[in-house]
């Protein structure tokens, strides 16, 4: 299998979790601090672990599903594994500080 450059693959998955937003917070999923983990292999084989902001959010079904297909969608992305961990819960301290500005908690 052709091996890729996982540096470069990261930061494109990144920038693709930075277009998916949750539908009742106008901050992407990736400044949210909904992003626990991102791995790249060799091979193309993104493993991401993330939350969401409560176990009863609305977008459990869709958030997850948008996250695989943008990611997916990057260039040397072979496979996508999404993870939906509760531990840590998720807490607005998780938040980037360009998403608590946005969301003028500062």
């Amino acid at each position: 299998m052709e091996s890729i450059n996982e540096t470069i693959v990261e930061t494109q998955v990144v920038e693709a979790l930075r277009s998916c937003f949750d539908p009742e917070i106008p901050v992407n999923i990736y400044e949210m601090g909904l992003i626990y983990g991102l791995k790249v292999a060799p091979e193309g084989v993104v493993t991401i672990q993330m939350t969401l902001t409560s176990p009863n959010c609305p977008a459990a079904q869709s958030l997850p599903v948008e996250v695989e297909s943008k990611v997916r969608a990057v260039p040397g992305v072979s496979d996508v594994s999404i993870d939906i961990v509760w531990e840590p819960p998720w807490e607005p301290s998780k938040m980037s500080e360009a998403a608590r500005l946005q969301l003028g908690m500062m």
